[in-house]
């Protein structure tokens, strides 16, 4: 066996301990939900850091948190509930606030909590002219301060993905700090040994529908031909430098084994040694073991040679959006964030499509709308997410929307917890299209 296969095949076998070792043979179902919002100046005007920060120290005196992260001047960051453990979280920058709930066992009770949380926040922003508005990017991206938080993982990110701007072998767009003002809208749903595969290959095949319905961020500093602008920031960016690190997969998985093989493809590209982060570029995980050495970053702009180790698998991430997680779960992360109204239609449609998995993979094997032998899931978001379908395309898309949200609601009925309210808005505006 020569170098390369030995490290491959210690890859996979790293990744699999790594990714299946924690999947259950029959896990509770909870949801977990993550939902991130840009804090608008309503004025028009850039984002107040100051406001955001004051933001976090009053939440800590007027509500159980607890600062569990301060940035390098000592604002608290990320915050936890004592109780309930929810976390909000700077996502990236000062003007991007994120909400990461603890696993709940239905929609309702999340929403209760974020409603709290909201009627908490909204006044206190409200008062000195800003406040939380459900966009997938931030409005005034362009004029304010997109510094990253001031921690070093932060930090890094955008170190690394500034690294676009010397790449020769390929061609990136020109907006390294995206990630400080793009906002999405996640839920984890648990899987099991025997399931998850099966999730992830129909829900890959769910996302021509997602791009029409929940398409949330056009992006007015380019003519990019596209309602979901993330997709091209995440996939034309150094996250993207291996199509396989990110976004839609383009196939089917046939197997484990074929699992496995896409997923170290992926891409490793920073490591700790001691407590200090380090980066370089990207270098797929079956090749990362047989480095002799790599030529890795600081965060001061120095470099440093470091020698690969098994254990630094253990930062592994790759961006898939239907993505497996080290808890069990598939993470779904291809939706913009949404208008505050319909913050939980697209987590209620995931968890209904999700509990009725077997009428979804009968449909999508006999849809009369696309034919997946033949058509690219990646290809077909890209398609349905431009900013003017013909005719035939909306006719298409709207049906095979509306099919999948009734497959989502008989699931959600089926799962008894009344969560197919969350529905109803969308499939009525989608019956009067």
């Amino acid at each position: 066996m020569t170098v390369k296969e030995k490290s491959q095949t210690l890859a996979q076998q790293l990744l699999a301990k790594r990714y299946l070792a924690s999947l259950k043979e029959n896990p509770d179902q909870y949801i977990g939900v993550e939902l991130e919002f840009p804090i608008v100046n309503t004025l028009g005007n850039k984002t107040d850091v100051l406001v955001a920060k004051a933001l976090f120290k009053y939440l800590q005196e007027v509500e159980e948190f607890i600062a569990i992260k301060l940035d390098e001047d000592g604002n608290p960051v990320q915050l936890q509930h004592e109780i309930n453990k929810d976390q909000i979280v700077f996502e990236l920058s000062y003007n991007t606030i994120e909400f990461a709930f603890e696993k709940a066992k239905t929609i309702q009770e999340v929403e209760r909590r974020f409603n709290h949380y909201l009627s908490i926040i909204q006044p206190f922003l409200r008062e000195k002219q800003h406040q939380i508005e459900g966009c997938g990017l931030h409005p005034y991206w362009r004029i304010n301060d997109n510094q990253p938080v001031k921690i070093d993982r932060y930090k890094m990110l955008i170190q690394f993905l500034q690294l676009a701007e010397q790449a020769t072998n390929r061609q990136f767009h020109n907006y390294p700090d995206y990630g400080t003002f793009i906002c999405g809208n996640q839920v984890q749903l648990d899987v099991s040994r025997n399931n998850y595969l099966k999730v992830i290959n129909a829900m890959n095949k769910v996302e021509p529908a997602k791009a029409y319905l929940f398409a949330n961020s056009i992006f007015d500093g380019e003519n990019w031909d596209t309602t979901i602008s993330r997709d091209i920031f995440w996939e034309e960016s150094m996250h993207g430098y291996y199509q396989e690190n990110v976004g839609v997969n383009p196939k089917a998985f046939i197997n484990e084994q074929d699992f496995l093989d896409y997923l170290a493809k992926t891409a490793m590209f920073y490591v700790y040694r001691e407590e200090e982060i380090l980066y370089f570029e990207p270098i797929r995980v079956e090749d990362y073991l047989a480095r002799e050495k790599i030529v890795a970053y600081r965060l001061n702009g120095t470099r440093q040679n470091i020698k690969p180790q098994e254990e630094d698998l253990k930062n592994h991430r790759s961006y898939h959006f239907q993505d497996l997680t080290t808890r069990g779960t598939i993470e779904y992360r291809s939706v913009c964030t949404q208008p505050l109204h319909k913050t939980f239609a697209p987590i209620a449609f995931h968890v209904g499509l999700h509990y009725n998995i077997k009428e979804l993979e009968e449909y999508l094997a006999q849809n009369n709308y696309f034919d997946f032998s033949k058509e690219n899931p990646k290809e077909l978001r890209r398609q349905y997410s431009k900013k003017h379908l013909t005719k035939n395309e909306l006719e298409k898309i709207k049906h095979y929307s509306l099919d999948l949200l009734t497959i989502s609601k008989r699931g959600l009925i089926d799962r008894g917890k009344q969560e197919e309210v969350y529905l109803e808005g969308i499939m009525n505006e989608l019956g009067k299209c």
